[in-house]
């Protein structure tokens, strides 16, 4: 296994919350209602799924893109302000880089993508990255992480990722899942027992296990 497809949303960066407070807040202010099951409903879906989902489930008074165009602007003023890096998340992708071809596949916005990596100073690190906005489907179909193997030259890797659709979608793009489980929103059990191993955290993935 020489290549390695980084997750970046629970992977690289603590994010999740701040997508969902995002989300919220433009729900909130356009006389949307949020429900319980919104952040699991919408865990894995692409730049172009959830803003529909925004719009259709949780009646916010915009259209998909403007639900996007709002949501993107508040992440990117929040990144600006601080950047939720997970513990060991550069110092992984440095020492990882030494010895593999890395690649990155995303749910997130490209403009999102950019700014996290241009801020962690990594950007040169990725042979290829790939957001879910640029293929048909977001996670859990495989097509983000079949679209990065593309464009890295690959027929075989590991990924790396935290949820469970973000497992099953690099499990279907017959990829060796390495799982750092989410502890905001764990996988279940199912998707769990797709990975191919189950780490603690980004310090404990050593060149062995990719």
């Amino acid at each position: 296994m020489n290549a390695i497809i980084f997750d970046l949303d629970g992977v690289l960066v603590d994010s999740e919350q701040a997508w969902d407070q995002a989300r919220k807040d433009v729900v909130d202010a356009h006389g949307g209602a949020w429900k319980d099951s919104a952040t699991r409903d919408m865990l894995g879906m692409s730049s172009k799924e959830w803003p529909v989902y925004v719009v259709e489930q949780l009646g916010a008074q915009l259209t998909p893109d403007e639900v996007n165009a709002a949501v993107v602007e508040a992440m990117l003023a929040g990144y600006k302000e601080h950047l939720p890096l997970l513990p060991g998340a550069k110092e992984a992708v440095e020492r990882l880089a030494q010895t593999h071809t890395l690649g990155l596949a995303s749910s997130s916005n490209r403009p999102v993508i950019d700014v996290v990596l241009q801020t962690m100073g990594v950007t040169h690190r990725f042979a290829a990255t790939v957001s879910s906005e640029e293929v048909g489907r977001g996670k859990p179909a495989p097509d983000v992480y079949l679209e990065a193997m593309r464009r890295l030259g690959i027929t075989e890797g590991a990924a790396i990722e935290d949820s469970e659709n973000g497992i099953k979608s690099a499990h279907a793009a017959g990829l060796r899942v390495i799982a750092i489980p989410n502890p905001h929103f764990p996988p279940a059990e199912d998707a769990l027992a797709l990975a191919d191993e189950i780490l603690p955290n980004l310090d404990a993935l050593r060149f062995e296990d990719a």
